[in-house]
């Protein structure tokens, strides 16, 4: 083999080598660190918009068992009003995205469209209402909901956008082991309608 030869295999098993190693590396980060999500839904408006591309913590509650929905060690409980990410219960081949409203051990009530969470009216100005109609309890729980207590090992969450939103007052609570981070950052966010990006929201962190 002459040298040239060489040298361009060599420089080959080089390059191989270090995009496994980028891949293992990306790899990584996907799986423990941060993912990507997209918005496809708007049941989180105004807070978040259809087609928003965001970062997720995936260290913000835990470290995860990446083979099964447990976390190996989980050091903190999500917040009330944090935006989370999590394994749809109903089909977990799909990921939500809401505000939690209530962690294990609270009460949660829905009055008229307000909701008390230990008995205290909680101030949500991130809340999109579209609907000045109020239905009874009798007939759907979107406006009337509760009171239920949350189970230990279990979370409540609900869309801002509170009138188009498919949440827990609908298939119930989420268990913990299903969180798959806290949302973080808006990194990316395009109008279809308008076909544009929406330039205001880049680099946007979430709250």
């Amino acid at each position: 083999m002459s040298e040239n030869s060489s040298q361009v295999k060599n420089k080959i098993l080089d390059w191989i080598k270090s995009l496994l190693i980028a891949l293992i590396l990306a790899l990584f980060i996907r799986t423990f660190i941060v993912q990507a999500y997209k918005i496809p839904s708007g049941s989180m408006i105004p807070t978040l918009l259809i087609g928003d591309y965001l970062l997720v913590n995936k260290l913000a509650y835990g470290l995860k068992n990446p083979f099964t929905e447990d976390f190996f060690y989980l050091w903190k409980l999500p917040q009330r009003k944090e935006i989370v990410v999590f394994t749809y219960p109903i089909d977990k081949k799909l990921d939500f995205i809401k505000r939690v409203i209530a962690i294990p051990g609270d009460r949660v009530e829905i009055i008229n469209k307000k909701v008390y969470v230990n008995g205290e009216l909680l101030e949500e100005p991130y809340v999109q209402k579209n609907s000045q109609e109020i239905y009874p309890k009798n007939l759907s729980p979107r406006d009337n909901f509760g009171p239920v207590v949350v189970p230990p090992g279990y979370i409540f969450v609900l869309g801002d956008n509170r009138d188009h939103s498919y949440d827990s007052r609908f298939w119930g609570f989420v268990p913990i082991k299903f969180l798959k981070g806290k949302a973080l950052i808006i990194y990316f966010s395009w109008d279809s309608e308008n076909f544009k990006i929406r330039l205001d929201r880049l680099g946007k962190f979430i709250n």
